[in-house]
């Protein structure tokens, strides 16, 4: 791929996508993992004498309205928070054929949320083409990994109007994940858990020959997951409630998983071990965080939405911990590490 790295971005104004698709509380960021995540790309950008920066994202499952819950305004706050030096700015998306009039000294320009348009889902030209000519840009960096795996405006139609570029997120992204499936370090460990196994089966095939070890937790451990090969390990003890219910992996199965934690050199991380939400049964998935955030010579990566923000919260209170990759794409880093076909990344320049 090439990304922002191969480019010259002096004087140019640069249209960025990127995933601001952050939970919100209250009409404010609760995370702002995929704002932060954002930042090296513009920091980038702004280094080397990009005349503007203008962000685009989604926000939730607007289905073409824009309400309190769906506005992309909180991200705006946010971002100011952490680029108190820079004069950023909030825009609706344009009207056809219409400029958006962005006074010159505004560096970093934030667009509204792209799928309160319902081109931006359809892959419409005409729409991404609007916000182009809206904005002057020269430049398209793709920065949401979240999204490549979708075919939308702003993932795949916009590779016939502009060059597109990977952004520094996606690049690492990309760069962490392939090394899992091309030249891991070993032994490599995979530790699937979560409630699916529909999600998880395709993961557990296609690793089955590349991963040294794979563990099962997770609701599909406790509903009885049948191993069908001597690397995978599913767990043989649980911790229960009152109700006999099996609501998190218990002190066997999470010793197992210690110890292959401790001598795995590449560890992959996707789905919860137990109803990690109670505190009572996130002890294995607590555990499991800990020793891969304390590791530091081995490749350790986390995927899964569920379990990223698991894994970011933990680490608010204990920031120690250290990993290679916290993916910020949920199913678009499921379908990368499936090999499958990603819009978003075929979009860019090779």
């Amino acid at each position: 791929m090439k990304t922002i790295r191969d480019i010259d971005v002096k004087n140019k104004i640069v249209l960025v996508r990127t995933d601001y698709n952050v939970p919100l509380k209250d009409g404010q960021v609760a995370s702002d993992l995929r704002i932060r995540a954002s930042l090296p790309t513009i920091h980038h950008l702004l280094e080397n004498g990009a005349k503007r920066i203008v962000l685009i994202s989604h926000l939730g499952r607007p289905e073409g309205k824009l309400t309190p819950d769906t506005t992309l305004r909180p991200t705006v706050d946010a971002l100011k928070k952490l680029l108190p030096e820079q004069a950023i700015d909030f825009y609706p998306l344009p009207s056809t054929g219409k400029e958006i009039p962005i006074p010159d000294n505004i560096k970093i320009a934030v667009l509204e949320n792209l799928r309160t348009d319902p081109g931006e889902e359809a892959n419409s030209a005409d729409f991404i083409k609007n916000i182009i000519d809206a904005v002057h840009a020269n430049v398209y960096v793709q920065d949401g990994f979240a999204v490549v795996h979708r075919a939308h405006a702003s993932t795949d139609a916009v590779k016939n109007f502009l060059p597109v570029y990977a952004g520094l997120l996606v690049e690492k992204e990309v760069n962490n994940l392939a090394k899992t499936l091309q030249d891991p370090a070993r032994p490599f460990l995979l530790i699937l858990g979560g409630a699916k196994v529909s999600d998880k089966q395709p993961l557990i095939n296609k690793f089955a020959n590349i991963a040294d070890n794979i563990v099962i937790g997770g609701k599909i451990a406790a509903d009885g997951y049948q191993a069908t090969s001597d690397k995978i390990y599913v767990a043989e003890d649980f911790d229960e409630n009152a109700a006999g219910d099996k609501l998190d992996i218990g002190p066997v199965a999470t010793g197992h998983l210690a110890n292959l934690i401790t001598d795995a050199s590449t560890i992959v991380w996707n789905g919860l071990l137990g109803k990690a939400e109670d505190p009572a049964y996130a002890t294995a998935s607590t555990i499991t965080a800990e020793l891969m955030g304390e590791k530091t010579n081995a490749t350790t990566i986390i995927c899964g939405g569920d379990t990223a923000g698991f894994v970011e919260n933990l680490a608010t209170d204990h920031p120690n911990l250290h990993y290679n990759l916290v993916s910020t794409g949920g199913g678009a880093a499921l379908e990368f590490l499936l090999g499958k076909d990603l819009p978003g990344l075929a979009a860019i320049e090779q």
